[in-house]
């Protein structure tokens, strides 16, 4: 499935931006998805994850309670919200999509399809 995000951009530390994912075909309900970032000479690294149905989700203990991930399955997208946004937040992010998996996960080789990414940054 192809995936294409959008809605990055560049903000100071503290606000908030949203980010979406659109799914081009296949059946969206039964795909988890997730959101990882990749940080500038890092290793990509798991932020959310949400069920098909959208009934349970996973954080990354960095994000944890400043980020919600959700999904709309009739648009075929789901969303990032960025709040209380940190200088470190910096990274390219990109929406993942998995067949394989139930609930959600942080391991980046359980996903099979990923967007482009794009582009967070927060200035201090």
């Amino acid at each position: 499935v192809q995936l294409v995000e959008s809605g990055g951009g560049l903000v100071q530390a503290g606000g908030s931006l949203g980010l979406s994912c659109a799914a081009s075909r296949g059946t969206f309900s039964s795909f988890v998805m997730g959101w990882f970032r990749q940080a500038p000479g890092k290793e990509r690294e798991f932020v959310a994850s949400i069920s098909g149905s959208g009934g349970r989700t996973l954080y990354a203990d960095s994000v944890k309670g400043r980020f919600t991930i959700s999904r709309d399955n009739d648009k075929r997208t789901v969303y990032l919200q960025m709040n209380s946004l940190k200088p470190e937040d910096t990274a390219i992010y990109y929406c993942a999509g998995s067949t394989g998996i139930m609930y959600g996960s942080s391991r980046r080789s359980d996903y099979d399809d990923w967007g482009q990414g794009t582009l967070v940054t927060v200035s201090s």
